[in-house]
């Protein structure tokens, strides 16, 4: 924070932005580099799968890597945008438990979707459509969680956290 209040934009912020990105860019870049240049279905799929995962943890890591400054920069250089919209602190029980719905359902369909991917109608020929889906989902869920979240994610990242219930 500046000696005004506001948020600064710090290492953390720059690197867990990087990530991010980079987790958007692999499924993007990566699945259909992978389509070109490996022959056998069998092996694209497999690792088409493994880079949509890989882009989901990168994801995950990413918001643990920014942590609640990250989100408090971001919040306030969307401030305009996000003033009516915008999350609170702390959100309501029904709106946690759709975010959470909204947060885990895209990291659960990549790591399903390497093993059903045949069953997964439109997967196999257009993975990038799941990849983007799945990223803005896990997006929209972060703001519907609010900041708590943030902090919640990052102590996973953090030896000494510890989990206090009242």
């Amino acid at each position: 924070m500046t000696s005004s209040g506001h948020p600064v934009a710090d290492w953390r912020l720059k690197v867990g932005i990087g990530m991010f990105v980079v987790s958007i860019l692999l499924p993007i870049a990566g699945v259909p580099l992978a389509a070109i240049f490996i022959a056998s279905t069998a092996t694209t799929a497999t690792v088409t799968g493994g880079l949509l995962v890989l882009a989901e943890i990168m994801g995950l890591v990413s918001i643990g890597v920014m942590g609640k400054s990250g989100y408090a920069f971001i919040k306030s250089r969307m401030q305009a945008l996000l003033k009516r919209y915008g999350p609170p602190n702390t959100v309501g029980p029904i709106r946690y438990k759709i975010g959470l719905v909204l947060f885990s359902l895209p990291i659960l369909f990549g790591w399903i979707s390497i093993y059903a991917a045949k069953w997964i109608p439109g997967f196999e020929s257009h993975p990038l459509i799941y990849a983007v889906g799945g990223d803005l989902m896990i997006l929209v869920s972060l703001f519907m969680l609010g900041g708590d979240f943030w902090d919640k994610v990052r102590s996973l990242f953090i030896h000494d956290a510890k989990a206090r219930f009242f």
